[in-house]
């Protein structure tokens, strides 16, 4: 019921409210209290001052789930890539004939949805996909969202290998969290698109961390943390060691990872989790962590 209003109201006021304000609404929405931009000291407040005050090209092209990769290969190297097997800025192309027989992922490069998962060609309804497809192209994330990188991403369809073990499994989704180019936290989410979605938090010695920063599921629960624990990866030195090499430009970054049977994979870059807009609890720790991510002192953009 509270989403069903708060589309209403987006629905009116955002061709004609400045993104500070917008960001001041969202904020009070979500956590019940007026945000701090001037002088920002939670985790959440510095996430959205960074993202009225942090802009460049880069953040666009990091954003870009094309583009982006160019950035990957020239980081680190082309070998921690998904293989790409088709790219274009038409829906009407995403037909049989030009995609592989193997599964793949489909999906657009500048929006944060999901992809299409097609394991068999033959059981596709492609003029629903298709249609599905050409209605995110249509899409610009920014005017809701009001983070700017996603802005001027000119929109295209790409699809990829879709990643799976040796079991058939989607490999877990491991996001590493930088704060000033250096490893804060990483979590780890378990079951995406079940019911069992779990995300588990760690410090970078693969000890649990004492809050949770959970995002909401289609079922009404949340990615609470789960009670099993997680097994430390054998890949999580080398996934630290990259995701610091590709932090090293930002003051906060989410370097999302995925490792199939010990080879890593690079996912995505996101600059502001869940938009700064999600409860951390405890909350004394969203101060906390707040207080180990340095901002820049510059003059407060009033876009």
């Amino acid at each position: 019921m509270k989403n069903k209003y708060i589309n209403k109201i987006y629905e009116y006021i955002l061709p004609n409210i400045s993104t500070k304000v917008l960001i001041k609404f969202k904020f009070f929405w979500h956590f019940g209290y007026s945000i701090n931009l001037r002088n920002p000291k939670t985790l959440n407040e510095k996430i959205n001052w960074l993202k009225l005050n942090d802009r460049s090209q880069l953040h666009t092209q990091c954003s870009d789930k094309f583009l982006v990769r160019d950035y990957i290969k020239h980081k680190i190297g082309e070998k921690y890539l998904v293989p790409l097997y088709f790219q274009t800025k038409l829906a009407e192309e995403i037909i049989p004939e030009n995609l592989p027989d193997e599964p793949h992922i489909i999906k657009t490069n500048h929006d944060s949805g999901g992809g299409i998962f097609v394991r068999d060609k033959s059981k596709i309804d492609w003029s629903k996909v298709q249609k599905q497809l050409h209605t995110r192209l249509g899409i610009n994330y920014y005017p809701r969202s009001r983070e700017w990188q996603y802005k001027n991403i000119e929109p295209r369809i790409i699809v990829e290998k879709l990643l799976e073990d040796k079991n058939g499994n989607i490999p877990f989704d491991y996001k590493v969290h930088c704060f000033n180019g250096r490893v804060r936290m990483i979590s780890v989410d378990m079951g995406r698109g079940t019911d069992q979605h779990y995300r588990n938090w760690y410090n970078t010695d693969w000890e649990r961390e004492k809050f949770k920063w959970s995002s909401p599921k289609e079922n009404g629960k949340n990615t609470d943390p789960s009670d099993q624990d997680l097994k430390k990866p054998k890949t999580l030195k080398e996934m630290i060691r990259l995701s610091e090499l590709l932090a090293k430009p930002f003051k906060y970054v989410r370097i999302d990872w995925y490792d199939v049977d010990e080879v890593l994979y690079f996912g995505e870059i996101t600059f502001h989790h869940d938009g700064g807009f999600r409860p951390i609890l405890p909350k004394t720790w969203d101060i906390t962590l707040g207080s180990e991510l340095e901002l820049p002192i510059i003059a407060i953009n009033k876009s």
